[in-house]
């Protein structure tokens, strides 16, 4: 399943113009507020006309402006699932769902397939007879997702549908969310302005800012660009590195991972040797030293050559390190952000050697996604 998008639309003093492509997985629209985010999923459910352009979902075309297609929303076949959940308060969440399997085929029968995989797979068994004003916000978004699913999209949107929600709430819908990409089979749009969300469930990003795609890629590609960070978020700096469980240490609350720059020490994850996971590591959290340091607390200790320096407004410096262990082994860039001073005092260039200590307890789990099915 792929989804196509090539289009233009204008909307008062705004324009947006977007071209991208993306298949199975989770591709993040990610941006700042006011990018044309939202704008950008409307047009693709339907809920917009763009002025110009195409869209088209595995080779089914939804929108041609120059061949005066045009499909209204309900014959999309799409799910959209807002920031609101939007459920119906006068049903309980059996019946909410299977409103979406009446959307799609206009019969409502439990016994449907696809019923009882989208409440396990939501983890909504003990939900089903509850009304949605008994419900918490990840509840009721899980709700809304799963009535998304059961209406047999072919590609699914999800416009911010964490961001009304506490921390609390949100730890309590990602594992979900992964789910969804790990199993599902269909294009995911998910919205977001926060990084650390994009992190943990995109397979690709899709970057938009004042209406215009300013880049395409895997997250670990974008995080490492240092010339992105004006429209991702200094606070936001960081990269991402693939790695693997390697150990888990019960005993001090640690799992080992392996990486491209070395092995990784990070709190303990829920996870099985050898799974794969994606870690960030944030460049606030990085300390360069010139020589390899000896009686240090730090646990994670990586080497690496300068391969890029960026100046900051105030006193901030970016520095990316290039630390691969093998060419062959995959992208191992850091990137560690200093005072202009410190880098005066490293006399930092270049091509420079140093080494870089990243502190385990500054990586949290909301930096770190196992890619595979998670435990829930």
């Amino acid at each position: 399943m792929s989804l196509d998008v090539d289009i233009r639309h204008s909307q008062g003093d705004f324009t947006l113009a977007a071209r991208f492509q993306c298949g199975a997985g989770v591709t993040a629209l990610f941006g700042r507020s006011g990018a044309g985010k939202t704008t950008l999923v409307n047009l693709i459910a339907g809920l917009i006309r763009p002025r110009e352009g195409r869209i088209a979902v595995d080779g089914r075309v939804l929108v041609d402006t120059r061949a005066k297609i045009f499909l209204p929303p309900h014959k999309r076949r799409i799910g959209y699932v807002f920031q609101d959940a939007r459920l119906l308060p006068h049903l309980d969440v059996r019946r909410n769902l299977l409103y979406g399997r009446w959307l799609a085929d206009g019969m409502i029968n439990p016994r449907r397939d696809g019923f009882e995989h989208t409440v396990a797979l939501l983890g909504l068994e003990q939900l089903l007879a509850r009304r949605p004003g008994t419900l918490s916000g990840g509840e009721k978004q899980r709700v809304a997702i799963g009535r998304a699913l059961l209406a047999r999209p072919a590609l699914l949107l999800l416009d911010e549908p964490l961001a009304s929600l506490d921390t609390a709430r949100k730890e309590e819908i990602l594992p979900y969310l992964e789910r969804l990409r790990d199993e599902l089979r269909i294009p995911i749009v998910h919205v977001s302005h926060a990084l650390p969300e994009v992190t943990r469930l995109a397979t690709n990003v899709v970057l938009l800012s004042a209406g215009r795609v300013e880049a395409v890629g895997s997250v670990a590609e974008l995080a490492a660009r240092l010339d992105l960070y004006p429209l991702t978020g200094r606070y936001e700096a960081g990269a991402v590195l693939a790695c693997r469980v390697a150990a888990h240490d019960a005993p001090h609350g640690l799992t080992q991972l392996l990486s491209p720059a070395g092995p990784l020490w990070v709190p303990q994850l829920d996870l099985a040797l050898d799974a794969s996971v994606n870690i960030r590591i944030r460049a606030r959290d990085v300390t360069l030293f010139l020589d390899k340091p000896q009686g240090s607390s730090a646990l994670n200790i990586f080497s690496g050559q300068v391969s890029e320096i960026v100046r900051r407004d105030g006193a901030a410096v970016d520095v990316k390190l290039d630390c691969s262990l093998a060419p062959d082994q995959g992208s191992a860039d850091v990137i560690a952000r200093i005072t202009r001073l410190s880098a005066e005092r490293l006399n930092l260039t270049p091509g420079q050697r140093l080494y870089a200590a990243i502190k385990t307890v500054a990586m949290d789990r909301r930096g770190i996604t196992g890619l595979g099915p998670p435990a829930i």
